[in-house]
């Protein structure tokens, strides 16, 4: 009465197992990338100003030369080395409120007309006339 359970089931079927391809590694491109991993890192030295630091500068006709934006750029380098993030940078009548790590001024005034400055972490005087 029982049947054979081996002629009770259907046959099994052999199931192939696909082997996962090997990528293939472009030997141009390998190239390249271990070239940009040899290239030592350069550092943008250019300081930016935001929208609204220049719509400040623009307001109150400050016009920043060649020579003063490479010693405001020496500054910001100054106070990257020391570890800043967010600093006033005092140049002359210029007060700059700017973003260290983002290498961006922020924000811009007479420094006759600062009363107080908050959230920085670090000042710098700029000592040379412009």
């Amino acid at each position: 009465m029982l049947q054979n359970i081996n002629s009770a089931l259907p046959a099994a079927r052999e199931v192939k197992v696909k082997e996962p391809k090997q990528p293939t590694i472009d030997r141009a491109f390998q190239s390249f990338m271990q070239d940009a991993l040899n290239e030592p890192v350069k550092k943008s030295a250019t300081v930016t100003f935001s929208n609204h630091a220049q719509k400040r500068m623009d307001q109150h006709g400050f016009k920043l030369s060649e020579t003063d934006m490479q010693r405001l750029e020496e500054a910001v380098e100054t106070l990257e080395a020391k570890g800043s993030e967010n600093s006033l940078i005092l140049y002359d009548d210029l007060a700059l409120i700017a973003s260290i790590k983002n290498k961006t001024v922020i924000t811009a005034l007479k420094s006759t007309d600062m009363s107080e400055v908050t959230n920085i972490d670090s000042a710098i005087k700029i000592n040379q006339k412009r």
